[in-house]
């Protein structure tokens, strides 16, 4: 019996290999912790891109008189260059042309979606923030929506829906005619 109180000793004042102890006990958490923070980063940096290619597909828009679907592909191809190196195709985005007439009716006047994003009907009323549109005016409304999947998707961890909308004027001309 007077055996194991002297093991028990020894083994309490024993501290070679505390430090791989310890070490084994932190490392999961300090792995998991530095996964997190590149993951957030990563997060970050796509939301960033989603505002970005928002506004510029908008501001492209806005810099002409009349536009067409092949001119609205190549403006998308733009947004989608903005997104590299993420991948494009998880990117739907909707273009859209809001006029107010005379009468302070607001309606669209055409709008065109990509990437699974279809465009509104004609003259039909969208809820826009209140004071955007003047009568006899209109602007151009972009909704960009991106689904982002972490290279953590595999575990159930990560796939988010990234949106933006971008509301501006065209530069040229009251509104932005559609040809077809």
């Amino acid at each position: 019996m007077s055996a194991r109180p002297g093991f028990l000793a020894r083994f309490l004042r024993d501290t070679r290999a505390v430090s791989a102890i310890e070490f084994a006990l932190i490392a999961p958490i300090l792995i998991a912790s530095y996964l997190g923070a590149v993951q957030l980063s990563l997060g970050l940096t796509v939301d960033r891109k989603v505002s970005a290619a928002t506004n510029v597909i908008g501001d492209l828009v806005t810099q002409t008189e009349m536009i067409d679907s092949a001119q609205i592909d190549d403006i998308v191809a733009a947004g989608a260059a903005i997104m590299q190196p993420f991948d494009e195709s998880d990117m739907a985005v909707r273009i859209t042309s809001v006029r107010m007439n005379n009468d302070g009716d607001i309606f669209v006047d055409w709008s065109e979606g990509r990437n699974g994003l279809s465009g509104y009907g004609q003259d039909s009323v969208l809820d826009l923030p209140e004071g955007l549109l003047a009568p006899s005016n209109s602007i151009i409304f972009v909704e960009m929506i991106y689904t982002y999947s972490t290279p953590f998707n595999t575990l159930e961890l990560g796939e988010f829906t990234l949106t933006d909308k971008a509301y501006l004027r065209p530069r040229r001309s009251l509104w932005i005619r559609r040809r077809d």
